[in-house]
């Protein structure tokens, strides 16, 4: 008999509760894909994804594999496939019960904060959901000069941002040179207490050369979405420009692994094909990635297709909320370490939901517009047009209230850069249980450095009650050093971490 679906909580099944099952977990041979895993060389087999998608799962087969993964254990193609797969309701509850587990279990409450700061939106390329695209002549093209990026970084700096990604058109303008020098330009910057500690990139894709030249500046993660994973639907929705190249946007990151950057984030744009295809290819994105380089991906993006200048195109492919959730949960469950991205594209309410299935990673305070940050939002309707419609535009002083009241744990870390656990390194500290050990830690001082610089009275209150009540969960051999730490911070110190 399979069991009722749940009305009220979702619970996971007794076995997986207790980490007990009769006759043991289900293993699969390990895949074979079509396609060999190769550095440079295409992954993608329509057909291979396709023929996984045509499997039907029997209801036991999908427990077992909510169970390896809440081991901690990295899905396969087709285990990952079968989840997918997995359409009635009481299946997708457990799913989704599992990927809240496994969330908490790795992760703990902490929610890792950042900013996005578009420094230009000059683009040669022609891509038809995209208010930058070249043929978008409403488009105002502007690029921050040095002094702009300076005031937009301390404008960031003020609110208690110390996280960003620096996002640039795809122009020859945007050089591995310029890249670089701009995330120079912005560890520089210092504003009273503030100061950006990570810089992350998402920019066109560059040689492995041009790659060396952005590593050096000590950028953190280096993004590029493939956005479509299905040729055919890439070359529909991508008519100019270098991004046109639907292998060479497939195999970029290659070629960032091969200059050194062991941290990249990949992603797709959900809505412009079956969002079952995408998310499965992800996944084997990950196989490549770990196949070729020892490390997949330090973090993955998931954004919903949103209203854009002069769109008007139908997209049929369009992801439903509680298809989003779905995916959320999938791609927590399949890779268990890595950073799950949530952008301000969604809305408020459906941010609160599916926070607790897997995302590790939100972006607050988000203003899209060239120079934005550096304006009162009374003179923002005058700005450059934004690349893309956002849906939550709380500030962060907002999201953090907001956080700490769901007792969720906001963290500005940025120690695993500079401590160099990065790519394979941070793999082998996570497995672990490196995550909540050190994490959660670095969440509270960095917390804590918040609360003393920039949060209300009201704020601060509620934040020091949450730290205090947090530090309980801190590994007992870090306890003392790090309410010792606490006090430095109270007395003005800043940036301590483990």
């Amino acid at each position: 008999m399979y069991p009722a679906r749940p009305t009220r909580e979702v619970r996971l099944p007794s076995y997986c509760r207790d980490i007990k099952l009769k006759g043991g977990i289900m293993k699969f041979a390990p895949q074979k894909y079509a396609i060999e895993d190769i550095p440079l060389k295409p992954y993608i087999d329509n057909k291979e994804i396709e023929d996984l998608l045509t499997i039907t799962p029997h209801p036991e087969e999908v427990r077992n594999i909510i169970f390896k993964a809440l081991s901690k254990e990295r899905l396969s193609l087709r285990e990952t496939a079968m989840l997918i797969n997995s359409n009635d309701s009481y299946l997708v509850d457990e799913i989704k019960a599992g990927a809240r587990k496994l969330k908490k279990e790795v992760y703990g409450n902490r929610i890792v904060l950042f900013a996005p700061l578009y420094v230009g939106n000059l683009c040669r390329n022609n891509c038809m959901y995209c208010g930058f695209r070249a043929s978008n002549k409403d488009e105002i093209r502007h690029t921050l000069d040095r002094e702009e990026l300076i005031n937009s970084v301390k404008a960031l700096e003020n609110t208690g941002q110390k996280r960003l990604i620096l996002v640039f058109g795809e122009h020859e303008k945007y050089s591995p040179e310029y890249i670089a020098e701009c995330v120079r330009t912005v560890y520089n910057v210092k504003e009273k207490n503030g100061e950006i500690r990570r810089v992350n990139i998402n920019a066109a894709p560059l040689e492995v050369e041009g790659f060396r030249k952005v590593k050096e500046s000590g950028i953190g993660t280096y993004q590029i979405f493939q956005e479509s994973y299905h040729k055919e639907t890439y070359q529909k929705y991508h008519l100019g420009g270098k991004k046109a190249d639907f292998e060479n946007r497939l195999t970029s990151l290659d070629k960032a692994q091969m200059a050194g950057i062991d941290d990249v984030g990949i992603g797709v744009l959900f809505g412009l094909y079956d969002w079952k295809f995408e998310l499965l290819s992800l996944i084997r994105h990950v196989n490549h990635l770990e196949a070729c380089f020892n490390v997949g991906p330090h973090t993955i993006s998931f954004p919903r297709i949103q209203d854009a200048s002069l769109m008007n195109n139908s997209f049929p492919y369009k992801v439903s909320d509680e298809d989003f959730v779905r995916i959320i949960s999938i791609l927590r469950l399949a890779v268990p370490y890595t950073g799950l991205i949530l952008t301000a594209r969604e809305p408020e309410n459906i941010r609160k939901e599916v926070l607790e299935f897997g995302c590790s990673q939100i972006d607050a305070g988000t203003k899209l517009e060239i120079g934005a940050y550096a304006k009162p939002d009374s003179v923002r309707q005058n700005l450059h047009k934004e690349q893309f419609k956002i849906n939550d535009d709380r500030s962060l002083a907002e999201v953090m209230e907001e956080l700490i009241d769901k007792g969720y744990l906001p963290s500005f870390c940025t120690s695993c850069y500079r401590k160099g656990r990065t790519g394979e390194h941070f793999m082998e500290f996570s497995v672990p249980g490196f995550i909540k050990k050190y994490c959660t830690p670095n969440a509270l001082l960095t917390l804590a450095e918040y609360l003393m610089d920039y949060a209300s009275e009201n704020v601060k209150g509620k934040g020091w009650k949450l730290i205090l009540g947090n530090i309980d969960s801190v590994d007992k051999s870090l306890q003392a050093e790090v309410i010792k730490r606490l006090e430095r911070i109270k007395q003005g110190e800043r940036d301590l971490y483990l």
